[in-house]
């Protein structure tokens, strides 16, 4: 299993936009892929500050290949529509992680 984290800490003056758009299309388009069979949506404690509001957002996928087919055809896509809707608004940087061991 594969555990894509996306950590995004995004401006203030957009971040009420900005969560409603990630909870009602952003989120949907990912999950629409087929490629990632849950998520989590996290706000990150403690890290609120005058500059922005920082969260993890995380996909689950079943292996690397299928993550790869995501890369391969929606990843550039998805994140360019986060880029022109909100530019120069928001930092962020992906880390691809494999589960070795998890709770029932």
């Amino acid at each position: 299993m594969i555990l894509y984290n996306i950590t995004i800490k995004v401006e203030q003056s957009v971040h009420d936009d900005w969560l409603q758009w990630m909870q009602q299309a952003q989120i949907p388009a990912y999950i629409n892929t087929g490629l990632f069979t849950e998520y989590k949506f996290c706000r990150i404690m403690g890290d609120t500050d005058e500059h922005g509001v920082t969260y993890a957002l995380q996909f689950v996928s079943k292996d690397e290949k299928t993550f790869q087919i995501y890369q391969q055809l929606h990843a550039k896509r998805l994140q360019n529509l986060q880029a022109e809707r909100y530019p120069n608004k928001y930092v962020t940087f992906r880390t691809l992680m494999e589960v070795v061991g998890q709770s029932k």
